[in-house]
């Protein structure tokens, strides 16, 4: 197996994790990689998630200026594809934010497809949600499967969890996981963080009472409470935002700002070992680099268990 990881902390925590794994780590920016000075790839797969910065919300500022996402300088779409065929692999999952189908997108990304589908491989495209296979994490995010060969696109994959408030949609399912169980376990004074004290923040105030599970939005509804107030729409749905821990978690931020959940309901800001929980990866999980790129690294990712999920139904097709 090898990694390509052009971020030097990244490529650090896989090395990091490496020794069980047997991964290559090729720490390089993917302009620079030839895939055809590699093995055959009749036997092998790719998968592999661009930078998703050019596709998501925060970056819609490409239309305001005239400016196509081709132009990004982050759009990588080009690059898988160029793998894709230089490798010619078996089968390649692809992976990035749902606001990839956005209208302002929906473009670049039905070229990637079709440039695809022009190459030998029939495409799935599968919209998922996280908390769909196990994660306690709401987290939608686009994946795309690709088989060499095949007449048709394969099966989506199928989910394991429903929303407990839908009984009606439950019909077997395992209700979605609360977030509580995955990170009680770090809530122990050997896991603090200086940088979890939120109480000296300017809206440690507000933040006290917003009941766990909601967002700056509840205050508004609160009796007895004569504090400062947001108007609804006025202010990002992630802030203020305290997590309940028999409920999902909203989606874990590579970069948040200063006062953007989850919070914890105990009125701090999560540590580092509880937002990983969150995205699922193993326990004994090692990171390379400061707080700020450990946070930037697990909010990147794509959760383990979702992620197992997917190349699992890939190879279970190919």
């Amino acid at each position: 197996m090898a990694c390509i990881e052009n971020d030097h902390d990244s490529a650090a925590t896989l090395r990091l994790n490496a020794e069980v794994r047997e991964w290559k780590v090729i720490e390089k920016d993917i302009r620079q990689v030839e895939f055809s000075n590699w093995i055959d790839g009749k036997d092998a797969i790719l998968i592999g998630g661009p930078p998703c910065q050019p596709f998501s919300k925060n970056g819609y500022w490409v239309k305001n200026d005239n400016r196509l996402i081709e132009d990004d300088p982050r759009n990588m779409l080009g690059q898988y594809l160029r793998a894709v065929s230089e490798l010619r692999p078996r089968g390649f999952l692809f992976e990035n934010v749902e606001s990839i189908r956005h209208p302002t997108n929906r473009p670049a990304f039905e070229k990637f497809v079709g440039t695809a589908e022009q190459l030998g491989y029939a495409c799935t495209v599968f919209h998922a949600n996280s908390a769909d296979f196990g994660v306690p994490q709401k987290r939608k995010r686009v994946f795309v499967f690709g088989v060499r060969g095949a007449k048709n696109g394969i099966s989506v994959p199928h989910r394991t969890h429903a929303d407990p408030a839908k009984p009606d949609l439950l019909n077997g399912f395992k209700p979605y996981e609360g977030v509580g169980e995955f990170i009680a376990k770090y809530d122990q004074e050997k896991f603090a963080e200086p940088q979890e004290d939120a109480s000296k923040g300017t809206y440690y105030k507000e933040l006290i009472h917003v009941p766990a599970g909601k967002n700056y939005i509840a205050l508004s509804k609160l009796e007895n409470y004569d504090g400062r107030t947001f108007r609804a729409g006025g202010r990002f749905w992630n802030f203020l935002h305290k997590l309940h821990p028999d409920q999902l978690s909203i989606t874990i931020a590579a970069q948040p700002g200063p006062w953007v959940g989850p919070f914890h309901w105990k009125n701090r800001r999560l540590r580092a070992p509880e937002i990983a929980a969150i995205q699922t990866f193993p326990e004994n999980y090692k990171f390379f680099g400061n707080r700020r790129s450990i946070q930037k690294q697990i909010g990147n990712a794509v959760p383990v268990l979702l992620g197992e999920r997917m190349v699992k139904h890939l190879l279970e097709n190919l």
